[in-house]
């Protein structure tokens, strides 16, 4: 069962290997959201084992080793190392159709040259291979990112961050361009306990002390111009489930005066003030020219006994349900009646929410960026085969697929780029399918073309680079 991950790959028909081998393999990588830590790459830090690089803070693999049977002593407990690996080598041969079980053996043979299949019979080996090159230099943070010829990386960082290890990075000498991006959500969640903590620590790295909404709003705008100072090109917003309701800024003031007593709200009360608060910052993201993406739809920390006991992030989430389709329609068109709306990237975890987001997304289009408004890459629980087909296929359906901004990792692991091999693959092979069928023209130049747009130079436009160096 060895060498699987062979040089065609998912590649299915000859259209879709020459797509792939002549237009897409050695492409750059821009990776515009993801969630590695920035310190971690100023530092150039290494790692000790296999387990160190591969399954701290997985929480893709950690919900499948439970689903497996493994006793979470060995996931997030105080198991040793290799106890650990030995667990994820016992749940792998479990994982067929699973998007890790492809992942596994490409960060394999992709990064450590292992082409055995990863089960208890083969896991000392793989363990002592893996270690070996750890061990042996070459596979620190910032080699890497050499490595996979990594242009661009778009952190993700809270506004209150004093951005130290990007500064670093900007003052070094290095082929890749590492960006923060401006991740508000702890300032529009007013719902949350520690919503008033949040504000003091924004008025602290502002020199202010917040007492009204307004202190808020310079607050917050006094943060957008440092991370843009300091490089950022967008911002970020997780949003659990999309809100609409219109209001005024000084019905919002005493929302935030009510809420900064310690008074309860209302959920009304709550929309209204992410509303407001969500339309002001896209007014500054325009002004700035930045990106807003909206990752809307996560079902966080469903079980509540796992999460007092390992926290969040920790494999506990799921797609929701709720109505998106008027909330987010109405929001994205009070911010373009208002203040103009940006640059947006829109992300949905239901894939039933497909169509809506590719149909909102051409409500938007103003002509004066193609693609100006993108429905973003299939996310977390549709990043494999059959999500990055649907999703590709719905855009192309309703939409110009030739200006999509195509793969990004969302990940923490830097042996995650290997997904934008996964991605090119499965597109090529779209395309590559496509003219096999005759549903396309089969010259491979004019599709190429389209694969290095999606691939890499798309994204290299939208967020204004350079040779990965920001504009």
């Amino acid at each position: 069962m060895s060498n699987f991950i062979s040089e065609d790959f998912l590649l299915t028909n000859d259209f879709a290997k020459t797509l792939y081998h002549d237009f897409a393999k050695d492409l750059p990588i821009i990776d515009f959201h993801n969630h590695l830590p920035p310190d971690d790459i100023s530092k150039d830090v290494t790692f000790k084992t296999l387990t160190d690089i591969w399954l701290g803070g997985d929480h893709y693999k950690w919900r499948l080793m439970r689903a497996n049977g493994i006793d979470e002593h060995y996931i997030t407990g105080n198991a040793d190392e290799k106890e650990k690996f030995k667990a994820w080598a016992e749940t792998v041969p479990n994982t067929l159709g699973n998007p890790l079980f492809h992942w596994t053996h490409m960060e394999l043979k992709r990064y450590f040259g292992i082409d055995d299949f990863l089960n208890p019979e083969t896991a000392d080996r793989i363990w002592d291979m893996a270690n070996e090159k750890l061990q042996n230099g070459g596979m620190s943070t910032q080699q890497l990112l050499k490595k996979d010829r990594v242009e661009f990386v778009g952190t993700t960082d809270d506004p209150t961050d004093d951005l130290a290890f990007h500064k670093e990075l900007q003052n070094g000498n290095h082929p890749f361009q590492v960006a923060p991006s401006f991740r508000p959500d702890p300032g529009l969640k007013i719902d949350k306990e520690d919503f008033n903590a949040w504000v003091q620590k924004l008025g602290e790295v502002t020199n202010t002390e917040i007492q009204k909404y307004s202190d808020f709003l310079d607050g917050l705008a006094e943060r957008v111009d440092y991370f843009d100072h300091h490089g950022c090109k967008a911002s970020d917003h997780g949003i659990d489930e999309m809100f609409y309701k219109p209001t005024d800024e000084q019905e919002v003031a005493g929302i935030f005066d009510k809420k900064m007593r310690g008074e309860s709200l209302t959920n009304v009360e709550v929309e209204k003030y992410k509303t407001f608060t969500l339309q002001f910052l896209a007014s500054l993201y325009n002004k700035k020219g930045w990106i807003m993406q909206l990752h809307i739809g996560a079902m966080r920390n469903n079980n509540t006994k796992m999460f007092e006991r390992v926290g969040r992030d920790a494999g506990y989430d799921s797609p929701g349900d709720r109505s998106l389709a008027k909330p987010l329609s109405h929001m994205l068109d009070s911010i373009e009646y208002g203040s103009g709306l940006p640059k947006t990237i829109l992300y949905c975890l239901n894939p039933k929410d497909y169509y809506v987001l590719a149909t909102i997304a051409g409500n938007h289009q103003d002509g004066s960026t193609a693609g100006k408004v993108q429905f973003g890459t299939a996310w977390w629980f549709n990043d494999h085969i059959d999500g990055m087909e649907n999703q590709m296929k719905i855009l192309a359906n309703v939409g110009l697929i030739k200006h999509f901004v195509g793969m990004l990792t969302d990940s923490r692991s830097f042996l995650s780029f290997s997904r934008h091999e996964y991605f090119r693959r499965i597109l090529c092979n779209l395309f590559g399918t496509w003219a096999q069928d005759g549903k396309v023209p089969s010259d491979i130049e004019w599709l190429g073309a389209y694969v290095k747009d999606i691939s890499y130079q798309n994204a290299k436009e939208y967020f204004g680079l350079k040779n990965g160096v920001i504009l």
